[in-house]
C-alpha cells in the first residue's frame, strides 16, 4: 500500500513512523517540514497539568498518550542515535498569590476526579523544591509523573529517518475519482496517486481543496527561548506552570540549560509576533520565577496551532482514500504517538481495538457535521500512475 501523507509536523512524522512499521510505503509532502506549531511547542508530556474544567472528553486520550510515549520516544532514538532531552523531573503547578490559590485549588479537584496523582503543597515547600521561584508563590500542585521532551529533536529524529521519502512541495488539492480520494495535486501542477492520503497538515488543512471544510481554528501563540547566565544554570529543574491573575503561563527546563517560556493564546489572525503577549509571558514568568529577567532571550517564535471547536483532535475517515489528522491544539506533542498510530491503522484499515472505550467517536472529524459546511469541493481526477 502506497499512503501520502500531507504535512511534517510531529502528527505528520509520527503517523509515517507507525506506517512504516506497518508496512505501507509512503511519502511525506510538505513545503517547510517541521517548521510549523512543532517549532514553536514547548513539549510538556503533562495530562494532568493540561486537565481543564469541561474537557473531559480529552482525559482518556491524554492519559493513553502518556502511557505510550517512553516506547515511542526509546523507538526513535534508537533508530537515530538521537538524545530527544527527554526528562521526568515533574511539574509544580504555582499559584502566583492567593487568589490565583484557590483556583488552583478548583483545578487539583478536577484532576483528582479525573484519576490522576498530584499533591498541593505550600509555597514553602515548593521554593525548597525549586528555590528560584519567588517568596509570592502562594502554593503549588506537584505532579511528579509529569515528562518533558524537546520537540525539535523529536522531529529531527523522525526527519533524518524519512529523508528519502520526504518530498518538499505544497499540496493545493486532493484528486478524486467519483467519491473517493486517488491522490494530491502539488503547487507547481505534478499529481501523484496514492491508494491512501493522510492529512495532517494542521492549520493549513483547509487551505487543500477538495477536502471537506473542516471546523479547524487557528490560535496563535507566541514562545521565548531563553538561557540563564552560567553563574545561575540551571535555574530550574522542573517544569514550572502557574497562575498569574487567572493567565496561564509556563517554563520549561531543558537538560541543557535551555528555558522554554510561553505560551500566548490569541485568534486574531496575525502572524506577526505580539508586542504585548511578550511583554505579559515575560511579567507572568518573572511572578512566579524573578531570575527570568537575568536571563538572555535567544528566540522568539510565533505559530498557529490547530483547534477544533472542542479543543480535541479531528482524526478519522472522510472518505474511502483520504484519513485526516488535525486539531490539536496544544496538545500535539502529547498525542503524537496516540495520533500517529491511530492516524496509520486507519489509513491501512486496521480497527484501533487499544482505543479507550468511546475514543475514537469523541475524536471523529464528523461530530460537527450539523454546524459545520462539510461539502466537498470540485477538483482534477487523474489516471497518472504514482512515480
Amino acid at each position: 500500500m502506497h499512503v501520502i501523507v500531507v504535512g511534517a509536523g510531529i502528527i505528520g512524522l509520527s503517523t509515517t513512523w507507525y506506517l512504516r512499521h506497518l508496512g505501507a510505503d509512503v511519502t511525506v509532502i510538505d513545503p517547510d517540514p517541521a517548521m510549523g506549531a512543532s517549532h514553536a511547542a514547548a513539549g510538556m508530556l503533562a495530562p494532568a497539568a493540561e486537565v481543564v474544567w469541561g474537557q473531559e472528553l480529552l482525559y482518556p486520550l491524554l492519559r493513553t498518550a502518556a502511557d505510550m510515549y517512553p516506547e515511542f520516544a526509546a523507538e526513535v532514538a534508537d533508530t537515530d542515535a538521537a538524545d530527544l532531552g527527554l526528562t521526568d523531573t515533574g511539574t509544580l503547578v504555582c499559584a502566583g498569590d492567593r487568589a490565583d490559590l484557590q483556583a488552583l485549588r478548583e483545578l487539583r479537584d478536577a484532576q483528582s476526579g479525573a484519576g490522576f496523582a498530584t499533591e498541593l503543597i505550600t509555597g514553602s515547600r515548593a521554593r525548597e523544591l525549586e528555590p528560584s521561584l519567588s517568596p509570592s508563590v502562594a502554593g503549588a500542585v506537584r505532579i511528579p509523573e509529569d515528562q518533558s521532551i524537546d520537540p525539535r529533536r523529536v522531529v529531527s529524529a523522525l526527519h533524518s529517518v524519512f529523508a528519502s521519502e520526504l518530498l518538499s512541495a505544497r499540496v493545493t488539492g486532493l484528486l478524486r475519482d467519483g467519491d473517493a480520494t486517488v491522490g494530491v495535486e502539488l503547487e507547481d501542477g505534478r499529481q501523484l496517486i496514492s491508494d491512501q492520503v493522510v492529512l495532517a497538515a494542521g492549520a493549513a488543512s483547509n487551505a487543500v481543496a477538495g477536502a471537506p471544510r473542516l471546523p479547524v481554528r487557528q490560535v496563535w501563540g507566541d514562545v521565548l527561548r531563553l538561557r540563564a547566565p552560567a553563574a545561575r544554570t540551571p535555574l530550574l529543574s522542573s517544569t514550572i506552570r502557574g497562575l498569574v491573575n487567572g493567565r496561564s503561563v509556563y517554563i520549561v527546563a531543558r537538560p541543557d540549560g535551555e528555558l522554554v517560556l510561553g505560551a500566548s493564546s490569541r485568534e486574531d489572525g496575525r502572524a506577526g509576533t505580539d508586542a504585548g503577549s511578550v511583554h505579559r509571558l515575560l511579567h507572568d514568568g518573572q511572578r512566579l520565577v524573578p531570575g527570568i529577567l537575568d536571563c538572555e532571550i535567544t528566540e522568539i517564535t510565533t505559530r498557529a496551532r490547530p483547534g477544533s471547536p472542542d479543543d480535541v483532535p479531528l482524526i478519522g475517515r472522510i472518505d474511502a482514500g483520504c484519513v485526516v489528522s488535525t486539531g490539536y491544539f496544544r496538545h500535539g506533542i502529547l498525542l503524537a504517538p496516540l495520533g500517529g498510530l491511530l492516524g496509520a491503522e486507519l489509513a491501512v484499515g486496521r480497527r484501533p481495538e487499544w482505543l479507550p472505550p468511546g475514543a475514537l467517536a469523541s475524536v471523529s472529524p464528523r461530530r460537527f457535521d450539523d454546524a459545520a459546511d462539510t461539502a466537498v469541493l470540485p477538483t482534477t481526477t487523474s489516471k497518472r500512475s504514482k512515480p
